[in-house]
């Protein structure tokens, strides 16, 4: 769906930060809106959308067991 995020756990990825988080959360929320950048009525809710989909980004990948 969205070919810009990248796979943000082992082995594909060592470290990663917070804002590597919040980037990939930023490119779903722009994929599943439409808009690059909302209008100012939209704002909000978009800002909202992202940390939202941040922190679930962050307590999945928190809770992950990757085995090798």
């Amino acid at each position: 769906m969205c070919r810009n995020i990248r796979t943000l756990r082992p082995p594909y990825a060592e470290a990663v930060t917070e804002d590597d988080v919040r980037a990939a959360a930023l490119q779903y929320v722009r994929k599943v809106s439409g808009f690059r950048h909302p209008a100012a009525h939209n704002a909000e809710a978009f800002d909202k959308a992202v940390e939202r989909v941040a922190a679930a980004t962050g307590d999945l990948l928190s809770s992950l067991v990757v085995r090798s």
